[in-house]
């Protein structure tokens, strides 16, 4: 394990973070089967953005799952930097989870109970990071996506763009190399969704690391360094 976490933090600006080859879904319903993902792949490289986009149900959000190792898929192979992801067992893949993915949604999935700061010092805690340190790091977070007014509030006593952003910020806790997000502006109004994702875009450039993110609106797509297509359920 430590020789995989150790040769995954070696990856350079401009190398492949992750590869997807022929990539396949398939899940059983009423007895029958659904194929979801059909074959196709890509590639992911550091500082790159790419748009996902394709019809409704056509497996852009079944693809970030397997992706973003919440999934497995039925055949193919995903690859971060260079590392076989169908050779890791759930221990590892929960640990590169943590430590190398990032995860922003449609709606934000902050913990109702927890205030901002808490909210994005979570998954810094849970890496074993100390207390301190963890809230030091959301407080800068925070203020990096403009909520740091926010930070002792609860997400019921926040605006929607304020939760999303809150959301941004915790996604960045670990300083992933891979960002995944799904239609992270899609339950925002055109204002609220456009600032939320200048301030994606930003952050992601900033930082320099990779995202993939799925979208429904041609004009945040069109805003990507390229995009990827689902089509009948083969990723192209």
């Amino acid at each position: 394990m430590a020789n995989i976490l150790s040769s995954l933090s070696k990856v350079s600006r401009g190398d492949v973070v992750l590869s997807v080859r022929d990539i396949k879904k398939t899940f059983m319903e009423g007895g029958q089967p659904l194929h979801i993902l059909r074959g196709g792949g890509f590639d992911l490289r550091r500082g790159e953005i790419i748009a996902l986009v394709g019809p409704s149900g056509s497996g852009k959000s079944t693809l970030l799952q397997c992706v973003g190792l919440l999934d497995k898929p039925t055949s193919g192979s995903i690859l971060l930097s260079g590392t076989p992801v169908q050779k890791m067992d759930d221990e590892m893949r929960t640990m590169m989870r943590r430590q190398k993915i990032g995860f922003v949604y449609q709606r934000h999935n902050l913990l109702s109970d927890f205030t901002a700061l808490e909210n994005v010092m979570l998954p810094m805690l849970a890496n074993g990071v100390d207390e301190r340190t963890a809230a030091n790091a959301a407080t800068k977070l925070l203020r990096a996506a403009s909520v740091a007014h926010r930070a002792s509030h609860l997400p019921g006593e926040m605006s929607g763009g304020e939760q999303q952003r809150t959301a941004v910020a915790r996604a960045l806790a670990n300083n992933p190399e891979i960002l995944l997000a799904d239609e992270p502006t899609g339950s925002l109004d055109p204002n609220h969704a456009m600032a939320v994702f200048d301030l994606l875009l930003d952050l992601v450039r900033r930082k320099k690391m990779a995202m993939l993110f799925v979208t429904h609106d041609m004009n945040l797509a069109a805003r990507a360094d390229r995009k990827i297509t689902i089509c009948d359920g083969i990723v192209q």
